[in-house]
């Protein structure tokens, strides 16, 4: 399997889900879009998509130009070729935009462990049928995925409190998950480190923080890597039918 993984910072790749993958053997190439990689022109090389996190957001192109290149090159993929995505955070929000909705700014952010509930049409969806009817899960975003309601071809799977879109998924090929369940024992100690990331951790949730958040996450770590793994397992038998 050649799986393509678009990046925006270093430290946000695929986590325990990239292990998996790398166990299989997947030929994997990615991206780091924030260092100047290009995107390859061939896209029909590839079998799916991952499209990570990051501390920008999907409106700042003038910041970061290749942020256009990138919303073109996801659209060829999941539209006009109808191939495998997997898009976490800012990954899921350009879905969210390409697919025909907006990126807003949140009323309020959602920073730290925090409930997912599924929709009751999860049962049926062959990536996330094997989940619980409610997840907690790590969160760290202050804008999300709004106005795909008149749009057919978006099916919603799961909300949180603040957030609308937190699983939706385009046909039956390109999901948008908007918290993180691919992380590691190192990732919040790592992402902690990212200016933008530390400024709004300490804003949500005070002083210490971090070592809150890290503690908080490594309490509910084993049951993330499970979520991975059967998220992984489904997509390769379900989305990849290998």
């Amino acid at each position: 399997m050649n799986i393509l993984i678009l990046q925006h910072i270093k430290i946000e790749d695929p986590g325990y889900i990239k292990d998996l993958m790398l166990l299989d053997g997947f030929n994997l190439t990615t991206i780091e879009l924030d260092e100047g990689e290009k995107i390859p022109e061939d896209l029909t090389k590839f079998d799916a998509m991952f499209c990570m996190g990051g501390p920008m957001d999907t409106w700042m192109e003038k910041e970061y130009p290749w942020l256009v290149d990138e919303k073109k090159s996801i659209k060829k993929f999941v539209i006009d070729l109808k191939k495998p995505y997997l898009g976490f955070c800012l990954g899921c929000q350009l879905l969210g935009e390409v697919v025909g909705g907006k990126v807003v700014k949140s009323k309020n952010p959602e920073i730290g462990m925090l409930d997912v509930n599924f929709k009751e049409n999860k049962n049926t969806d062959p990536l996330f049928c094997k989940f619980p009817e409610k997840i907690t899960s790590l969160q760290w975003h202050s804008y999300e995925v709004q106005g795909l309601e008149n749009n057919n071809s978006i099916t919603l799977l799961a909300s949180s409190s603040e957030t609308k879109y937190q699983i939706f998924k385009y046909q039956n090929h390109a999901y948008g998950i908007q918290f993180h369940i691919e992380v590691k024992d190192t990732t919040v100690n790592e992402w902690g480190c990212v200016p933008e990331y530390k400024s709004a951790l300490e804003k949500q949730l005070g002083s210490n923080a971090l070592e809150k958040f890290d503690k908080e996450a490594q309490i509910n770590m084993k049951k993330m890597n499970n979520y991975s793994n059967i998220l992984y397992s489904k997509f390769k038998s379900d989305i990849l039918k290998i």
